[in-house]
């Protein structure tokens, strides 16, 4: 089975080596690059091409976010998740706007970080639980009238399963599928089936599109 390749952005020492370690002792892993400036990363990241980028916000000259907007262009199928302190909902969406599919806290266990890892390259789109939260908040602050925008040819929510909706309601809330799985007593692979189906349905590739969907953006 392939490693997931994956490339960290990070300028603080002491935190870029704490997650190049947490990536060398994966087994589904290996360390592609790793650099402390966001000029090294720009130039070297489209020469490598990892399949994850973990991608800091705060990088002192430059900005994590103005980095993937310039290098999800160059390789659209690279994918980054940023990997940040920060909680304020301005960065979150303007992260996600950049082109960015994941968005975790770095206070995250490693094991947390390396599940999202893999939940990314899976076709999901990973939030720590109190990102999530802030992103459903947003899509439920919408205005009512929104809720009748969407286009004949998207399926609706009701074409779902209970089951369905169950799931989709707990990626709402930033579980990961081993978390699913074990609160509905049912494998992390049949999650991963039932989501598939979920994105299928809707019409959607990744959890922020199905979240914004299920609560009728």
């Amino acid at each position: 089975m392939k490693k997931i390749s994956v490339c960290i952005v990070e300028d603080v020492t002491d935190i870029r080596q704490a997650l190049e370690q947490i990536i060398e002792l994966s087994e589904n892993c290996s360390l592609a690059g790793s650099f402390s400036s966001g000029e090294e990363a720009v130039v070297k990241i489209p020469l490598i091409k990892p399949d994850v980028v973990l991608m800091d916000i705060g990088l002192g000259s430059t900005n994590g976010i103005d980095l993937v907007k310039e290098l999800k262009p160059q390789h659209p199928e690279v994918l980054y998740m940023m990997c940040t302190v920060y909680e304020e909902d301005e960065k979150i969406f303007d992260a996600l706007r950049a082109g960015a599919s994941g968005y975790i806290l770095k206070k995250s266990s490693p094991a947390k970080l390396l599940d999202a890892i893999g939940e990314l390259v899976d076709g999901g789109a990973p939030m720590s639980s109190q990102i999530a939260l802030k992103v459903v908040n947003a899509f439920k602050d919408m205005p009512v009238q929104e809720t009748i925008a969407l286009s004949p040819e998207n399926a609706d929510t009701t074409v779902l399963t209970r089951r369905e909706k169950m799931i989709l309601e707990k990626l709402a809330q930033g579980k990961i599928y081993k978390e699913i799985g074990k609160e509905l007593d049912i494998s992390p692979e049949t999650v991963r089936k039932h989501v598939y189906h979920i994105y299928e349905k809707l019409h959607v590739n990744n959890r922020v599109e199905a979240v914004n969907k299920f609560y009728g953006r």
